[in-house]
């Protein structure tokens, strides 16, 4: 078993790295306190990320991307775990892998403008009534003459108020819902009965919007969708896998590896009754709690990733990382303000921010509950294989 890591890839996460910390993350303060990002600051930013090829890495070499494999990516993604979501999703692209399932001509429209940059891409998915149970959506679409009919609502979309396109998962035929029922359309901003309803303020994640988009007879050209009718949750599912392991998986040890960095840090200057912090027990316990919890999460990141480069499913252990990386996350952060006491709990320092960002990942991308629920029944049926 091999764990080395190339000299090549190994220059790439240093050259990301260093981006993230001297280009990103000075822009993370006027992010959160105007919870928009600068714009002219983006722009240059944007425009130097571009210009260093980092933009759209996890995509193929064919359609324009970084062609970095599962693996390669999530080393990446550990370097822009270090900042927040806001600043990756405009400075190095949020570009949906399966975006690559188009075909035709909505190749030219659609994916190689979003690979290079020049436009912006939602997935709607979520109702008000179907969250980690994707499959129980209701949003839905009829086919009349050569147009599909889309009537629903979605909510908590990411870019959906600023995306020039939306990716819409609508059932498309009730009778087969459980067996490809499900289509994935393509509504472009502007559409007449297309509305972005509102952005619903969140606790953390600041700098981008998260949309409540109304669709009421929309009409969408026949042809407009992504992959083939019927076929969309299988579409989302064949890339869910390696999206859940880097942006929350290795996002996740990125984060916490930096809050564990501001830890060791204040650990070795702050000082109390005569001598560092860091020569007290408790506070110790804390840091190695935090390390090892990284390098086990890390560990299994790694190992799920290789396993889907190599073409296998290993879909039980996507949901421990998921569930394991959220929550890691979250107890390193809380460790992390417990270091810095009241220093910590305050904005001066971006661990307040680290806190409220991490707590959605328990939530988002299917529950800690649902995805422990998944891994049961797999053990439960076919035994454990690791």
């Amino acid at each position: 078993m091999d764990f080395a890591i190339s000299d090549e890839m190994k220059m790439v996460t240093e050259a990301v790295g260093r981006f993230v910390r001297e280009k990103v993350q000075p822009l993370e303060q006027a992010t959160e306190e105007a919870a928009k990002i600068p714009p002219e600051a983006l722009a240059k930013v944007r425009g130097e990320a571009l210009d260093l090829g980092f933009y759209a890495l996890n995509m193929s070499e064919a359609v324009g991307g970084g062609g970095l494999g599962v693996l390669d990516m999530c080393l990446v993604e550990e370097q822009l775990g270090q900042t927040s979501d806001a600043l990756i999703r405009r400075i190095f692209g949020q570009v949906y892998p399966m975006l690559e399932a188009f075909k035709g001509p909505l190749r030219d429209k659609y994916l190689y403008p979003t690979v290079k940059g020049e436009k912006i891409c939602a997935m709607a998915i979520t109702e008000p009534g179907a969250g980690s149970d994707a499959a129980a959506i209701k949003t839905n679409a009829r086919l009349e003459g050569d147009e599909w009919v889309l009537n629903g609502t979605k909510h908590f979309i990411s870019d959906g108020d600023i995306a020039d396109y939306v990716i819409v998962m609508a059932v498309t035929d009730n009778e087969k819902r459980a067996r490809g029922g499900i289509t994935l359309l393509i509504v472009d901003k502007g559409m007449p009965g297309f509305t972005v309803a509102r952005n619903q303020p969140m606790m953390g994640h600041r700098g981008y919007g998260h949309a409540e988009l109304t669709f009421d007879d929309v009409r969408i050209p026949k042809d407009q969708i992504l992959g083939e009718v019927g076929e969309g949750f299988r579409v989302m599912m064949a890339n869910v896998g390696g999206i859940r392991l880097g942006h929350i998986g290795a996002r996740a040890v990125g984060m916490a590896s930096r809050v564990v960095e501001l830890m060791r840090q204040h650990a070795a200057t702050r000082q109390q009754f005569g001598q560092p912090i860091g020569d007290f027990q408790m506070v110790q316990q804390m840091i190695a709690d935090s390390a090892m919890e990284i390098f086990a999460t890390r560990m299994m990141v790694l190992n799920t990733a290789w396993e889907i480069d190599q073409g296998m499913d290993p879909r039980d252990k996507v949901s421990m990382v998921k569930v394991q990386a959220s929550e890691m996350l979250g107890r390193v952060a809380d460790r992390g303000i417990q270091v810095f006491g009241g220093y910590g709990f305050s904005k001066e320092l971006p661990l307040e921010r680290i806190y409220r960002d991490a707590r959605v990942t328990r939530i988002y991308d299917g529950t800690s509950e649902v995805h422990r629920m998944l891994i049961a029944r797999s053990v439960i049926k076919r035994g454990l294989h690791l």
